[in-house]
């Protein structure tokens, strides 16, 4: 999965607004930070004892969440090495 692809799925499937494409690592922390936020909400939810239904909502809501998280800290991981590189 391309970096401009994993941007592009994460701002829709969050439904994201006014989001700036302003570089790729600022992009991706700005996202990371985003989500990160948005999975503090959903813990926060979680603890409150939904009902069972908005239960799996919110479980199924937070496994996307955590699975986009991991996505965006690896390609931050090889965008970071790639500029290691260049620095050589």
């Amino acid at each position: 999965m391309g970096i401009r692809t994993f941007i592009e799925n994460v701002i829709h499937t969050l439904k994201l607004e006014h989001f700036k494409h302003s570089s790729k690592k600022k992009s991706i922390k700005n996202l990371l930070k985003k989500l990160k936020n948005r999975r503090l909400g959903i813990y926060k939810e979680l603890q409150e004892e939904p009902s069972e239904k908005r239960y799996e909502e919110l479980q199924e809501e937070l496994d996307i969440i955590s699975l986009q998280i991991q996505k965006g800290k690896k390609i931050l991981n090889n965008l970071e090495d790639n500029d290691d590189e260049k620095d050589e």
